[in-house]
């Protein structure tokens, strides 16, 4: 699909404005008892209703991501790398994932954890590249990961011979997984640079490749170069917004999202699972979404209420844009593309962007967790501040997913970004028994202290029963700690 001139760009932009323009005044025009219309294209939903119970909810110890002595926190100390000019630096360390088993539970590498980060000079914002971090299973101190270094080379991605990849500028998240043949199998997001002169527009591409590693000897694991790399997904219009819709509908100003794929199994099949936009099928943004009963939840009455004061508020832009999505795909046994299907969970009118996606099968249920910031929400009495993990959860991978806890609230953070102690990417991590799960995180927004850099975050449990979820009291665990089990 081609990019087109930025002079037709412009010209389609206006078009979008008249028609959104006389749809707000069409919809402003409903009468207050306004039927509107039950489109739920066959998928679960983030509702306004179940949504607008949050702010009464998360003062709540249960849902509080717990408070961290700020004197124990440590800079990860292997974190160490070159900038630029080869000069040794520590590096800020945020999103991070472990090598996994096909369930979720952390696999065991030749008796090692494995962790991959996104990790990059403090000083350029741009500078996002994923490292692997390894440590003795049975450890659990800040102090014993080690650092492989960057996962690939500068130049892998110009090697690979993918029409994508040659473009790529940053590597954002994703997961990875123990393959059945003992082969470290990396899934994450190829991110292309925003250079609209070039035609090059953030395009955010789910991508994977095989990662080599041997053991020089008994306390140590070394990248031996990378095979395989290759571009699987980047919307297909219909179920996933692409690039080019993005930058069509708005004039540059969508939240255009397609990232963090997450890789699971099912009955011997591959899936990943990923953060997205709703495509033309599933229910896409615009101001025809405030007339959709599904996106609102909590009867007639409710809907009538909510979509009068939605569209007198100051959100209301942001809300006809908001359709973010966690979406799913069907790998063929090589990890390429077999199988486009319709999103497990969208946000339409709430939010543009759920992150992180997470999902494991736990004691005959399926739990499907992500992240997301107040600051791109939409509903009353949740601020800017507020970081969240909401959490939803299925009889089977494809749903029908209901809200834990009644609003799919688990955790909530509201410190502000220039405390140490701010934590975000909170991942949910599968224990081999019982019913808890880690919770792990990154500690201390990027660029905010000369001495204090982005870190692992002090790990803590929260407790599923169920369609419940509670973090667990006096659990906090050691900075990027993995099991509880071992």
């Amino acid at each position: 699909m081609h990019i087109r001139t930025i002079a037709k760009q412009t010209a389609a932009a206006l078009l979008v404005a008249i028609f959104m323009i006389g749809g707000a005044a069409q919809a402003s025009a409903k009468p207050s008892n306004y039927f509107g219309e039950n489109k739920t294209y066959g998928i679960s939903h983030i509702t306004r209703f179940d949504m607008s119970k949050i702010p009464d909810q998360q003062e709540n110890e249960r849902f509080q991501v717990p408070e961290f002595d700020e004197s124990t926190i440590e800079n990860l100390p292997s974190a160490v790398g070159k900038d630029k000019d080869g000069k040794e630096i520590d590096l800020d360390v945020w999103d991070s994932w472990p090598l996994q088993n096909a369930d979720g539970t952390v696999a065991d590498y030749k008796e090692y954890n494995i962790v991959f980060a996104l990790a990059g000079d403090p000083k350029i914002g741009s500078d996002t590249f994923i490292y692997l971090f390894y440590q003795k299973k049975g450890d659990t101190s800040i102090d014993s990961w080690k650092n492989a270094g960057r996962v690939f080379q500068p130049d892998d991605h110009l090697k690979a011979n993918d029409p994508i990849l040659k473009d790529q500028s940053e590597e954002w998240s994703g997961s990875a997984t123990l393959t059945k043949d003992g082969k470290v199998r990396l899934f994450y997001t190829n991110r292309h640079p925003w250079n609209p002169d070039k035609n090059l527009y953030g395009r955010q591409t789910l991508t994977t490749a095989q990662i080599n590693l041997s053991q020089p000897d008994a306390d140590s694991l070394k990248i031996d170069g990378t095979e395989d790399l290759k571009s699987i997904f980047d919307g297909d219009g219909k179920y996933y917004q692409t690039v080019e819709q993005g930058i069509e509908a708005e004039n540059f100003s969508d939240n255009h999202t397609l990232r963090d794929p997450h890789y699971v199994e099912d009955k011997g099949r591959k899936y990943l699972v990923f953060e997205a936009n709703t495509g033309k099928k599933v229910g896409y943004q615009g101001e025809d979404q405030f007339n959709n009963r599904a996106y609102y939840g909590g009867g007639l009455r409710y809907f009538q209420k909510e979509r009068k004061a939605l569209l007198d508020r100051p959100k209301k832009k942001l809300a006809s844009l908001a359709n973010g999505a966690l979406g799913i795909i069907e790998l063929n046994n090589d990890y390429t593309l077999k199988k486009v299907m319709k999103p497990l969970i969208a946000s339409n009118t709430v939010t543009d962007e759920i992150e992180r996606a997470n999902v494991f099968k736990m004691n005959g249920k399926w739990y499907l967790f992500t992240d997301s910031r107040g600051a791109k929400m939409t509903i009353d009495g949740i601020g800017d501040k507020d970081v969240y993990m909401l959490g939803y959860v299925s009889n089977s991978l494809t749903g029908m997913y209901h809200p834990l806890n009644g609003s799919g609230l688990v955790l909530q953070m509201g410190l502000d970004t220039d405390d140490i102690t701010w934590t975000y990417s909170h991942f949910a991590v599968p224990q081999k028994r019982g019913n808890k799960v880690v919770i792990t995180s990154y500690m201390t927004n990027r660029g905010t202290f000369d001495d204090q850099h982005s870190t692992f975050a002090p790990s803590f449990l929260v407790k599923l029963q169920g369609s419940r979820s509670s973090v667990v009291p006096d659990s906090i665990l050691d900075q990027g700690q993995l099991t509880v089990d071992q």
